[in-house]
């Protein structure tokens, strides 16, 4: 299967080596032995080991390149002999906007050039304001600096301005000597997916499956070397205030909840997907590494329209079109899925692979069966027409359907119908007459199989008796 990916998706594999080396030029790394457990939910969690020389008694003792994004209220600190007194996260990072905001009220020294004799001036001034320009004062004048206004010249760093995150801890050491000592804390800024790629043989009912973990660093620091552990699940997090959202679902029917436990490592609730190899995660960065590699899947594809309650239409629609298959020990995947997008494709006339769509899926068990929609079909589509409607009581309506199927394939098409909005309450809804038998899914939905023949047409009517 990787034959086809290499001549396709080229990049994977450079992604995913991308940066682990440490470039010769950039600063060496204050970090020590790092261990990096990322979750799906924008959250990891970082275990840094370094060796650090204490006096006895109390001390103050920087990390450097520690996350930007870290949550100081989490960090614990763990070293034989000592405890922590206090600690602070110094995340004022140096850059020249912060150095000029930092000289407000202080003096200065301005360095400018005559770009005609190529003379340098100097003179001292008095920072007044850094707000969307820099305005100084220079002996009894005061001038806006512009983009030519040269070279400023500061006499000292000002306090707790870092050039990198730096978390400092006064500690109290019961003997002097060195020692390991290990930082834990949580981060934002870290987080992982899984991406599959699927190429789907029609002819043969198979699919060829590769998944790829993705990784992605915003966090503003480099993790060099680390050993990386990757948890499928979001856990819980305090975050008031986030809203919540509720609504029918959109998906196609088919997708089941697999009830087969996974060969892999689990903490908890969650499924573990360690990396064989230390690797660098670099800030900026997005990396990939290849989890899953299957091939010979048995796959079908399907058509799928869901029409809304007296949903009626003036031109057809085309219907969904579904790839299904099993992610079960027996004859499926044959592991538990991290959530992720599935792009799907399919080889054309000449052999080469074309996209022909993507979904999203919800992390999925071992053993689960698989809906989705991977786009919308050219020659397959449905008229839904509410026919007729009529109140025959005060609470009481009966509403007639006509779904008008056409099929400009060589080929026969099933399209599975499914009338939504029957009844979400009352659970009195009854369907007095219907051209062909349905399945009732649950008191809000009716399906019917419907089988179109190749180059023609086929109808489903049906007349339902509701409260509305």
């Amino acid at each position: 299967m990787r034959i086809w990916l290499a001549t396709t998706m080229l990049w994977l594999p450079a992604l995913a080596s991308a940066q682990d080396a440490p470039s010769p030029s950039a600063p060496r790394s204050a970090q020590g032995d790092v261990a990096v457990t990322i979750y799906n939910n924008d959250l990891a969690l970082i275990q840094d080991t370094r060796q650090l020389a204490l006096p006895r008694g109390r001390s103050r003792q920087e990390f450097a390149d520690v996350s930007a994004a870290i949550r100081p209220e989490t960090v614990t600190l763990t070293t034989a002999g000592a405890g922590i007194v206090e600690q602070n996260f110094d995340y004022d990072l140096l850059s020249p906007q912060k150095l000029m905001d930092k000289a407000v009220g202080q003096t200065v020294t301005l360095v400018r050039t005559n770009p005609a004799t190529g003379a340098e001036t100097r003179e001292e001034a008095r920072v007044l304001a850094n707000n969307g320009g820099t305005i100084v004062q220079i002996g009894s004048r005061i001038e806006v600096l512009d983009r030519m206004g040269g070279r400023v010249i500061f006499p000292t760093l000002p306090p707790n301005l870092r050039a990198r995150p730096t978390l400092s801890v006064t500690l109290d050491s019961e003997a002097a000597g060195s020692r390991p000592a290990t930082l834990n804390y949580l981060s934002r800024g870290l987080g992982w997916k899984a991406d599959y790629v699927a190429l789907f043989d029609e002819k043969v009912g198979k699919l060829d499956v590769q998944g790829w973990i993705t990784l992605t660093n915003t966090s503003g620091t480099t993790f060099t070397a680390a050993k990386t552990l990757l948890v499928a699940g979001s856990v819980g997090t305090e975050e008031p205030g986030r809203p919540r959202f509720y609504g029918r679902p959109t998906s196609p029917r088919g997708n089941q909840p697999g009830t087969e436990t996974a060969n892999r490592e689990q903490l908890g609730d969650f499924y573990l997907y360690p990396l064989a190899e230390r690797t660098t995660i670099a800030d900026a960065q997005t990396k990939q590494v290849s989890f899953l590699d299957v091939a010979g899947t048995p796959a079908a594809k399907t058509y799928f329209y869901r029409n809304a309650w007296l949903a009626t239409q003036s031109e057809a629609k085309s219907v969904d079109t579904v790839l299904k298959f099993s992610s079960s020990r027996e004859g499926g995947l044959g592991d538990a899925l991290p959530a992720g997008t599935v792009r799907v494709y399919m080889r054309d006339a000449r052999g080469a692979p074309q996209f022909i769509g993507e979904s999203a899926i919800p992390h999925t068990p071992m053993g689960s069966r698989l809906a989705l929609k991977t786009g919308e079909a050219f020659d397959v589509k449905i008229l839904p027409v509410v026919e007729k409607r009529e109140r025959i009581s005060a609470d009481r309506w009966r509403t007639t359907m006509r779904y008008t199927l056409t099929n400009a394939r060589a080929s026969e098409a099933v399209v599975e119908v499914a009338q939504d909005g029957l009844d979400s309450w009352w659970h009195d809804t009854r369907i007095l007459t219907e051209s062909q038998p349905s399945e009732r899914i649950n008191a809000d939905e009716a399906v019917w199989q419907v089988r179109v023949p190749a180059n023609g047409t086929a109808s489903v009517t049906a007349t339902f008796d509701t409260r509305f």
